[in-house]
C-alpha cells in the first residue's frame, strides 16, 4: 500500500535539498525590509487561497513574537479585511482588493510582500503596481517561473516547483527566515 504521506514528504524533500540557491534572494528580502523598518516603514503582505493565509501568519510572526519576546514590528496583512475585501471586490472588482488597499495604506519607503504560487495572481500584480506608483519597494515570494510577477516585482524569492503545496511550504519557511533575519538585523533578539 502506498502513502500519500511518504510521496509528498519525497516531493518536500527533494525540493527542500535544492533551495540552497535560494539564500542570496532571501538574504537580500530580509534587507530590504530591514531597511525599510529601520527607517519608520511598514511590511505590507497579500496573496489568495493559501498564500492569502501565508500572509497573515507571516504579519503575525512580525506584529507578535517569533523567536522571543520582543517589540512589536509593523505588518499589516491585506487579506485579513473582509469588509474592504467585499467592498472593493463589489464594488470595483476582486483584481483591485490589494492595490486599492496599498493605495490607501501605502506610503514611500514601506514594502509590499506579494505572494503568488503561480506568479500571475491578476490582483497581486496590479498590487504591485499600486506600489511602484507610491515609491513602495515590492518583493515577490513567487512559484514555479516566477510568472508574470517577476517581471512586475523589484526583487523575487522563486521556488522552483510546479506542485502548488510544495511552493507553499517553502513559502513559509522563507517567511519564517526572512522575520527572523529582520529581528536579528533590528538587534532584537
Amino acid at each position: 500500500m502506498s502513502s500519500l504521506f511518504l510521496e509528498n514528504l519525497q516531493q518536500h524533500l527533494a525540493l527542500f535539498s535544492s533551495l540552497e540557491s535560494l539564500n542570496e534572494p532571501v538574504a537580500r528580502a530580509a534587507a530590504i525590509i530591514t531597511e525599510s523598518l529601520s527607517n519608520g516603514g511598514k511590511l505590507l503582505l497579500c496573496g489568495n487561497g493559501g498564500s492569502a493565509a501565508d500572509c497573515q501568519h507571516i504579519a503575525a510572526e512580525f506584529t507578535g513574537r517569533f523567536i522571543k519576546d520582543r517589540p512589536p514590528i509593523s505588518a499589516i496583512s491585506l487579506t485579513t479585511d473582509t469588509s474592504a475585501l467585499t467592498c472593493i471586490g463589489n464594488d470595483y472588482s476582486f483584481n483591485e482588493i490589494f492595490s486599492r488597499q496599498v493605495s490607501a495604506l501605502g506610503r514611500a519607503g514601506d514594502i509590499l510582500l506579494g505572494i503568488t504560487t503561480s506568479g500571475n495572481s491578476v490582483n497581486v500584480l496590479a498590487a504591485f503596481e499600486a506600489a511602484h506608483v507610491l515609491g513602495i519597494q515590492t518583493i515577490g515570494l513567487l512559484g514555479r517561473d516566477g510568472g508574470k510577477a517577476i517581471q512586475a516585482c523589484m526583487h523575487s524569492v522563486v521556488v522552483p516547483s510546479d506542485v502548488t503545496a510544495r511552493i507553499q511550504e517553502a513559502h513559509i519557511l522563507i517567511g519564517h527566515t526572512i522575520c527572523g533575519m529582520v529581528e536579528k538585523e533590528l538587534g532584537l533578539v
